[in-house]
Formats: structure tokens, sequence, C-alpha cells
């Protein structure tokens, strides 16, 4: 097996601080957040120079985390926060929620609005896709039947 397990999945954010409180406010916890730089940095990436801060999210569960970057260099190259869901590449993170009109309201006040309507879907899930922070694409999901 060459996969042990999935680590995080990266988002590119302009302002960090509304994307940790976004993400705090959703029920992730912020576990630390520092500035990355350097050469190894660099030949990591392939972006020379690059100066970034990043926070890292954990999910309640502890399985899962959410790594946020800021890039101050260099210069941002495209974005594709509005692209819509049928878009190649990175399209949205997805999280268990445990009532989705309460975090729903919640996120709201930050932001957060519905790309369409929430659904249930053969009464296991009801289901939604809303933009976050900065138009982040992300699915919320409660389980029914538990």
């Amino acid at each position: 097996m060459a996969v042990k397990r999935m680590d995080n999945v990266g988002i590119v954010v302009e302002d960090l601080d509304a994307a940790i409180e976004f993400f705090v406010e959703l029920g992730l916890n912020l576990e630390g957040r520092m500035p990355i730089e350097g050469d190894w940095a660099g030949r990591v990436t392939g972006l020379h120079g690059q100066r970034v801060e990043i926070a890292m999210m954990r999910t309640p569960d502890g399985h899962s985390r959410l790594e946020l970057s800021r890039f101050d260099a260099p210069a941002i190259a495209s974005d594709h926060r509005k692209a819509p869901v049928n878009s190649l590449g990175y399209l949205r993170v997805m999280f268990t929620v445990d009532n989705i009109d309460n975090t729903l309201v919640r996120i709201g006040k930050l932001g957060a609005s519905v790309v369409a309507e929430v659904v249930d879907y053969q009464d296991i899930y009801r289901l939604c896709y809303i933009r976050g922070p900065e138009g982040i694409l992300i699915g919320l999901a409660q389980e029914l039947r538990q």
C-alpha cells in the first residue's frame, strides 16, 4: 500500500483571518499558524521566492485537516473561486454536520450562502453546496439515518 492516509486538503485564500474564523464557526479547530518561506519551500512547490502564511485546521474527529494558505509572493497566478461545479480540477471539500439548518444560520452570519438549495437524498442525507469565504465551494451533508 503506497498511501498511508490523507494528510490535508489545501485552499489558497486572500484573507486568512476571515477564512480561519469561518472554518472555526463551521466546527474545525485551529491547530497552528505559521509563515512558510525559504529555498526548501520553493523546491517543493516550484514557486521560488515564495512567502506564504498557513493555518492548519483539524476536524473535530481528529482524522482530517484543512490547510489554509495566503501567498504574499509570488503573485496569485489564477482564481478558481467562482468556478461552477462542473469545472476541472479541485472543486470542493465536503463536511458532515449534525444539523444543516443550524449550521447554515451560523455560517450565514459570516457571509456563506447556499448555491442552489438544501435537498434530501433518499432519506439518507440532507445535502447542499455553499459558497464560503471568498466564494470557496463547500459541501455540507447531514446524515439522516444514524
